[in-house]
């Protein structure tokens, strides 16, 4: 009988090999395999950095918003802190108007009422200070465009150069910013004054305390 008229049942079966290590005898170890310490020990120092950085920057959050709050406090006050400044020109301004034996002459209730008016003056300027509010005093420093304006110059040849010699508007700060620059006069002709290393940016920058 050939082999083509051999039912299924009368042909021999084929072997098939398999390959070796298939079952899992005699199967080569992974290259390259991860140590699970080194594993967990890069997971958790991983871990670490993330959650120092976020603390980095919850502080560096909580700074800029201390610092904002601060500068919104202090500095809210800037718009109605410059039109009282009009008020007080304005009582200044009376007050120089009347001439010194006008003044020295007054009888009882004009004095009286020239007293009233240099303690309104002093009380506003004194509320003011206390919102952080603070007179310029320039005259005798050194000019400063950061908190000066300079009006006209003054021909000085016993005072350095670029000095202001006459104030005439106060000028006043709220913290660290100008409020209002102090309109003054300066000195002109003068020798130049010789640089200082490491001076402060405001150096020569007075701030009257008393006003």
């Amino acid at each position: 009988m050939s082999d083509e008229n051999k039912s299924p049942e009368d042909q021999p079966e084929v072997q098939t090999a398999e390959p070796e290590g298939a079952n899992g005898a005699g199967a080569a170890p992974e290259e390259n395999a991860v140590d699970p310490v080194e594993a967990l020990m890069a997971e958790n120092a991983d871990l670490k950095d993330r959650a120092l950085r976020t603390m980095a920057e919850m502080e560096n959050l909580r700074r800029r918003t201390e610092k904002e709050v601060k500068d919104a406090r202090q500095y809210a006050v800037s718009s109605f802190a410059r039109d009282m400044l009009t008020v007080s020109d304005n009582l200044r301004r009376a007050l120089e108007a009347l001439p010194e034996d006008d003044r020295k002459n007054a009888d009882a209730g004009i004095a009286a009422l020239i007293d009233g008016v240099e303690m309104i003056e002093r009380d506003l300027l004194k509320q003011l200070e206390k919102n952080g509010v603070s007179k310029l005093d320039p005259e005798g420093s050194k000019f400063d465009p950061n908190f000066h304006q300079a009006m006209f110059e003054v021909p000085n040849t016993e005072v350095p150069n670029n000095t202001v010699v006459q104030v005439v508007q106060a000028g006043y700060v709220i913290g660290e910013r100008v409020l209002r620059p102090a309109m003054v006069g300066v000195s002109k002709g003068g020798p130049k004054e010789a640089p200082k290393p490491d001076a402060p940016a405001d150096a020569g920058q007075t701030v009257d305390k008393s006003a």
